[in-house]
């Protein structure tokens, strides 16, 4: 007997237009699309909610703040998976690329320390089916850290491994091109007084320049003869973009300059920016406004990066409080596009042949609000 779900009376966003109608999804797939309302045995009243197609997450470090909730207190592995991973489903995500960082700017932090149990323990779930949302891996390396190619050799040929980001966060280029910013978010984050910021200053730029272009050939090279997807992070100028295009990136992660958003959309890079940066309408690190891009026309990709259910309201945030994105053009920001990015051809889409990843979204005083979530067909939330 075939496992079939039937959902009516939504309004199904499609590709191009939002329809008042039903759909069919059997076996974990869409086999039907309809106009008009079903009174079929077994069908679920959407009662004129949204249905859209399961979110894609590209670049989340969610997991990270399960596994140190507060400084220094360490969640058991599993556990803390599953938190993260229930948090993505209730977010309406069903699929996600958990963004484990390989190296940091600080020698001994967390990050260094997890990166071999996140990954384990996110294989684990997944492979035992425990997890809600389908989980895939994002390493992002970063390229001022001398060992960075050493964490990242054990997990080149991981088969969760889909997607590898380059980043460099020294002070006075890309993210931090004001030094004042990097100067208050790192002083704050590691309680450096004076005189120990400018050591940390300066040991952060000796550091990019003796290991960030060596480090970053390395991994680019091996990415490439794997085949997996690339992403450049925080380009803030043109030669940036060329860079990226020169070492075969597919994804422009979070530029913070226009200039490197053009230059990226001209060169055929999807341009990925973050939800919490739309949604508020400006970066927390004084960098380009993602609304700024979309109404420009140079926005492909939405992440929730750091609070997931940013995500959702993001694409109705474009919908709504721009002139550039009609509701299916936005919805697709956050499911078929990103799908896209990273040659994921089953999902991101209603359509039939898709997978039956959707998502019933009700709006709650202007809010879109999550009410259920099947992957596959199965309900997951």
């Amino acid at each position: 007997m075939r496992n079939e779900l039937l959902l009516t009376n939504a309004r199904i966003v499609l590709k191009d237009e939002v329809i008042v109608g039903s759909i069919r999804i059997q076996d974990g797939v869409i086999c039907d699309i309809d106009h008009g309302l079903s009174s079929a045995i077994g069908v679920e009243d959407m009662e004129g909610d949204y249905l859209i197609p399961g979110l894609i997450e590209l670049h989340t470090d969610n997991l990270e703040k399960h596994f140190t909730p507060r400084p220094k207190v360490r969640w058991p592995s599993i556990p803390a998976v599953l938190a993260h991973d229930a948090q993505l489903a209730a977010a309406g995500i069903t699929t996600v690329f958990d963004a484990v960082a390989l190296g940091d700017v600080k020698d001994g932090s967390a990050r260094i320390q997890y990166v071999n149990d996140m990954i384990e323990a996110i294989t684990m779930a997944q492979e035992e089916r425990a997890t809600r949302s389908e989980h895939f891996i994002h390493l992002r390396c970063e390229l001022a850290y001398e060992k960075v190619v050493d964490l990242f050799n054990p997990f080149r040929d991981h088969y969760l491994l889909r997607l590898v980001s380059v980043m460099d966060h020294s002070p006075g280029q890309r993210q931090f091109v004001n030094i004042d910013k990097y100067r208050e978010y790192y002083q704050g984050k590691y309680g450096l007084n004076d005189q120990e910021i400018e050591e940390f200053i300066d040991s952060q730029k000796k550091a990019s320049q003796r290991y960030s272009q060596k480090n970053r050939q390395q991994i680019v090279d091996q990415c490439r003869e794997m085949d997996i997807a690339l992403a450049s992070h925080d380009d803030a100028t043109a030669e940036h973009i060329n860079e990226a295009v020169q070492y075969g990136m597919c994804i422009a992660e979070f530029p913070t300059t226009h200039e490197a958003a053009q230059e990226a959309k001209r060169n055929g890079l999807n341009v990925l920016m973050g939800a919490p940066n739309l949604v508020r309408g400006h970066s927390h690190s004084g960098n380009v406004s993602a609304r700024e891009l979309a109404e420009n026309g140079l926005l492909d990709v939405v992440s929730s990066d750091y609070f997931p259910t940013s995500l959702l309201q993001a694409a109705f945030t474009l919908h709504r409080e721009t002139d550039s994105f009609t509701l299916p053009e936005a919805i697709s920001t956050v499911t078929s596009k990103p799908a896209q990015s990273v040659r994921l051809t089953d999902r991101g889409e209603i359509a039939v042949g898709m997978r039956g990843d959707v998502v019933r979204v009700h709006e709650y005083h202007r809010f879109p609000l999550v009410k259920e979530v099947w992957r596959q067909g199965r309900r997951i939330y």
